[in-house]
């Protein structure tokens, strides 16, 4: 019995070691375009008054640490899979399967963030959620800036999903990378995305949301999507208001352009 799993660990070992080094590279790589961009639009950044550029060095720190439990949740769903250790085998690839299990990843997902979210700000697990809030004012450096538990809970989800949901191990490497450029521009600090379908009625959510839950704390708890927090009033009550007054800054920009 112990030599056989620590065949089944060994076998496990190069998937970890292949999404860590993506996901890792993927940090830096995501983190240096956005800084870059950032650079030459200093109005879009969305706490004018703080500069948690400040924290960066820390920040790396952690997430370069933190991504050992981030890459191990996805290469433990990927091994399962792959390797039949699931109780239901995933869809064959085909031109209806593949988008339609990812939206219900992207959903499961969010519903799954949500929750474990508002768990971890209970006074019970906020001990292991504070590392990440230390960043009041988030960078694209504090995407990962997670304790080890917290990112195993929040992420725990890539290694779960695949023994109920009959998820293609390729489409949850996609719903990852998804999540990862999405984590990291929502976490940016400067806001080039608002618009109309950012905000009510639409479910979408743009860089302000997330931005809002780290400055003000008890605020928009999901990932993806505003409905849970709308449905469950957890939802910033300046949210709305505060994109409007980004989409208009993005309006006034562009017919700047055009009058050049």
């Amino acid at each position: 019995m112990l030599n056989q799993a620590l065949d089944i660990f060994l076998d496990f070992l190069p998937f970890w070691a292949v999404a860590y080094g993506v996901n890792v590279f993927l940090y830096f790589a995501t983190g240096w375009v956005l800084v870059t961009i950032q650079n030459r639009h200093p109005e879009r950044r969305i706490q004018a008054h703080r500069r948690g550029e400040k924290r960066r060095g820390k920040e790396i720190r952690q997430s370069v640490w933190s991504l050992t439990a981030t890459a191990g949740c996805l290469a433990g769903g990927v091994f399962l899979s792959v390797r039949g250790y699931t109780f239901v085998d995933p869809l064959p690839l085909t031109w209806w399967s593949v988008p339609l299990m990812f939206v219900i990843s992207v959903v499961a997902f969010d519903a799954w963030f949500y929750w474990g979210h508002r768990m971890m700000h209970t006074k019970w697990l906020y001990r292991f959620h504070a590392e990440h809030h230390r960043s009041v004012a988030p960078t694209v450096w504090s995407t990962y800036s997670d304790d080890l538990v917290d990112a195993f809970v929040m992420q725990s989800y890539y290694l779960w999903a695949v023994l109920f949901l009959p998820i293609p191990a390729v489409v949850l490497v996609a719903h990852r990378l998804w999540d990862h450029f999405n984590g990291t521009i929502g976490h940016s600090g400067f806001e080039f995305y608002a618009s109309p379908l950012s905000r009510m009625p639409s479910p979408m959510v743009c860089v302000t949301f997330h931005d809002q839950h780290h400055s003000r704390f008890k605020y928009n708890f999901a990932n993806f999507f505003s409905f849970w927090d709308r449905l469950c009033g957890t939802i910033d009550p300046k949210y709305d208001e505060q994109v409007k007054k980004f989409e208009a800054m993005g309006k006034d920009a562009d017919k700047q352009v055009a009058a050049e």
